[in-house]
């Protein structure tokens, strides 16, 4: 199986010294690169071109949020997993707008950052669930406020991928629905992809703010 080449930046190094350890832990990952700040990391995803660069967001000369900006744009082959102790509503809007594929928390088990990893290095996105819930109550809090979100024309959904999008707007994993449908969770990564095609989405967050606008899923009204 190939080895999921990866590359973290931290300004930390006793965190650098823990993500190497943890990588090394597992076979299936391949470090090509370590840096201590944003701009190492942009030098160092040039040369080694990853599959994955892990980043912090604080980090000096170049921060998380830059870095990631950065490497979407000019390294569009590299997937992007935040790996932070911020869980801050701004962060994660300013880290998706960058166009970061991923959002994990440092207090993460070891099971989630690869989890994590290896999700977006096989093209999809991923967020912690403390993330997700941040993420979703913003878009519940938008759409009472009435912010408008533009989406492409409704295509007709099937009862089973309405069924998967409610899932996912109310923040499980592939693999939690699979477990709950009986499908595997390559076949429900196959239906969001559908989902994504039919409603012009192309992004996870896309797909909850459309969950919420079509009235798919409850919301509090505490």
């Amino acid at each position: 199986m190939k080895k999921i080449k990866i590359l973290f930046a931290d300004d930390h190094a006793i965190v650098r010294d823990g993500l190497r350890s943890l990588f090394k832990s597992d076979p299936g990952f391949e470090i090509v690169g370590e840096a201590s700040d944003g701009a190492e990391a942009v030098k160092l995803v040039a040369k080694h071109n990853p599959d994955v660069a892990v980043l912090d967001i604080s980090m000096p000369n170049v921060n998380g949020i830059e870095a990631t900006s950065i490497i979407k744009a000019r390294y569009p082959g590299t997937r992007v997993l935040i790996l932070t102790i911020h869980e801050n509503e701004e962060y994660i809007h300013e880290l998706i707008s960058a166009g970061a594929d991923g959002y994990v928390l440092k207090n993460a088990q070891k099971k989630e950052i690869f989890d994590g990893v290896r999700a977006v290095a096989n093209g999809a996105g991923y967020f912690s669930q403390g993330v997700s819930t941040t993420l979703v109550d913003s878009l519940v809090r938008n759409v009472r406020n009435k912010i408008p979100f533009q989406i492409a024309e409704e295509s007709k959904l099937t009862e089973r991928e309405t069924e998967i999008l409610r899932m996912i707007a109310s923040g499980a994993t592939s693999k939690e629905i699979g477990k709950k449908l009986h499908l595997k969770a390559a076949t429900v990564k196959n239906y969001r992809t559908r989902m994504m095609k039919k409603l012009d989405i192309h992004d996870i967050v896309g797909l909850v703010k459309y969950a919420i606008q079509k009235s798919l899923i409850e919301l509090s009204h505490e």
